[in-house]
């Protein structure tokens, strides 16, 4: 919509969830001005504006509808990357060059304006939060632009139809690694001070509302992308002290955490990784109390399966799983022995694996496992394949199989780096759906630091983890200033994906999976596999369509009215 006078020139028009409006080109996006969904779902829609004037205009949207719905309406920001894929990238990306990509959703300022620069498309974000009691129907969604006198000077109507049928809970179990040391860092708080509790709490509630149902759980500093003989900031949940009778563990702050997780929604816990990544060859870093002095008692020096480590754990596991039984989380709980072994180190990880699991015998175990030959040989109770290497886990039927992507999974796999179309992210919901995935894992929700943990780095400044990885691999939150997290549209449009997974499993429930998977592969020339799928966003937006009319269409035809 346009609306002209002699001072202003002003342009508007909505757009679905998946556009990215870049700033130095042109909107070639159709206008996308009506959808469905089920209640309890979070429907999102941009309104994409321009203005014509010669400066800057400041310009107040608002949201306006009787629709039983939270309505939200955030600025779609701009964040750089100098790296945004690799060099031998495949052609469904938006770009390759290095610039200003759409990311971040910036909550309104208090004032409710928002800047609009002269010939550049911008958009907002709004997001419509259905209550699970919304009345089926057709219901309007008016976006109002004013300018600094209130003047109307643009105007959008959404018709967004509520469907008599709810989204049904996620059964995926989703974990996107916590880094507790980024926000301690970022934020300049001690480290499990109360104010570091607080932030910790903000960013755990909107992993959950996003679907994160699983988080990984600091007992001791993770060995993740930590260079080999450096550290990490201390984030320990378990306390140690080295007595003359051995050591005395403490749980208070693993309760703590426990308690703090499970008020937020969070169902499942991951402790972190018993050994270092890419081997388990030492142990990760643990700091204790001896004699009155704290000190770190394990780390790169420490030998694996030596002698003192594995004392340490037979210590602590037997002792850990008592209490983490105490806290009503046998069935809920998994630990990670290390971290994406290769074939080539066989012979560490098997030593570490098979020392450590008869002390946490009934507690299953997961680790990123691509090598398929490994998990043949038993040691990963429970392998995570990568999306682009799971064809033998899938071709063998391993049961209560998960998946992970990330920087390696750039080749014709789903991804969300920056330069890929929100299509290529929100497809996956269909292929998790399709091959019965149980779960799914990626180790980035707020990794704020360079590759191999070197520095700390802005996130608003730096994406690529310092040239590290492609953009949009190292986080999917942006640090808020009031310490909660800035959403990026790739968190969002991922967890439309989630719900996608979620229609299909309930028009599963209604119509059996041939026929649900007949509906979802309409029209394809070739079935749906994770390196196989169709890549633009009308077809994925019809496709999600026509589940929802054969989830009304069923709910119809059972309901008692009928």
């Amino acid at each position: 919509m346009q609306l002209s006078n002699e001072s202003q020139s002003f342009e508007t028009r909505i757009i679905s969830s998946l556009i990215k409006v870049f700033a130095d080109e042109d909107l070639q996006a159709p206008t996308f001005n009506r959808a469905t969904a089920l209640a309890g779902e979070q429907y999102s829609f941009q309104v994409a504006y321009r203005s014509t004037l010669s400066a800057k205009y400041m310009i107040r949207p608002e949201a306006i509808s009787e629709i039983a719905a939270d309505l939200s309406i955030r600025s779609v920001g701009l964040a750089p990357s100098e790296f945004p894929i690799y060099g031998n990238h495949d052609d469904n990306l938006l770009r390759t060059t290095p610039g200003l990509y759409p990311d971040p959703l910036f909550p309104l300022p208090a004032s409710g304006d928002v800047a609009a620069l002269p010939f550049q498309w911008r958009a907002v974000w709004v997001a419509v939060t259905l209550h699970k009691d919304a009345p089926a129907g057709i219901h309007p969604i008016r976006i109002r632009f004013t300018d600094g006198e209130g003047h109307l000077i643009g105007e959008e109507t959404f018709e967004l139809e509520v469907l008599p049928a709810a989204l049904p809970d996620q059964q995926l179990i989703l974990t996107d690694w916590f880094h507790t040391d980024c926000l301690a860092t970022y934020y300049e708080v001690d480290v499990f001070s109360e104010r570091h509790w607080q932030i910790i709490e903000s960013y755990v509630q909107i992993a959950v509302r996003n679907g994160m149902n699983m988080i990984l759980t600091p007992l001791f500093t993770p060995p993740l992308d930590t260079q080999v003989g450096g550290e990490r900031p201390t984030v320990q949940l378990v306390d140690v002290e080295v007595t003359d009778s051995g050591y005395r563990f403490g749980f208070e702050r693993l309760k703590q955490w426990i308690d703090l997780c499970n008020l937020a929604g969070i169902r499942y816990f991951e402790m972190s990784h018993l050994f270092t990544q890419w081997g388990a060859k030492h142990a990760p870093k643990i700091v204790g109390t001896e004699n009155g002095v704290t000190k770190r008692l394990f780390g790169w020096d420490t030998d694996a399966t030596g002698d003192a480590y594995k004392g340490f754990l037979a210590a602590l596991l037997p002792e850990l799983t008592d209490f983490l039984e105490s806290q009503q989380l046998k069935g809920r709980c998994y630990f990670h022995i290390s971290d994406e072994p290769h074939s080539t180190q066989i012979e560490a990880y098997k030593s570490a694996s098979d020392w450590v699991r008869p002390l946490i015998e009934g507690w299953p175990t997961l680790d990123a496992l691509t090598d398929y030959p490994l998990y043949e040989q038993g040691l990963v109770q429970k392998p995570i394949p990568a999306s682009d290497h799971i064809g033998p886990f899938l071709e063998k039927q391993v049961p209560g199989l998960w998946t992970y992507y990330c920087c390696g999974q750039y080749l014709k796999v789903a991804n969300r780096f920056f330069a890929m179309p929100s299509a290529r992210n929100r497809v996956i919901g269909l292929q998790l759906y399709k091959f019965d995935i149980e779960g799914f894992l990626h180790w980035g929700y707020n990794f704020w630091y360079s590759q191999y943990s070197l520095k700390a780095i802005d996130p608003y400044k730096v994406t690529d983890a310092g040239g590290g990885f492609p953009s949009g691999d190292a986080f999917l939150v942006y640090p808020g200033e009031d310490g909660t997290p800035v959403e990026s549209l790739r968190l969002v449009v991922f967890t439309e994906a989630l719900q996608d997974l979620r229609a299909l499993r309930l028009l599963d429930s209604m119509v059996g999976k041939e026929r649900t998977l007949a509906i979802m592969e309409e029209g394809l020339a070739e079935p749906i596999t994770f390196n196989n799928y169709p890549a633009d966003a009308e077809w994925l937006l019809a496709c999600r369509e026509r589940i929802n009319a054969a989830i009304a269409e069923h709910a119809r035809q059972t309901s008692p009215a009928s």
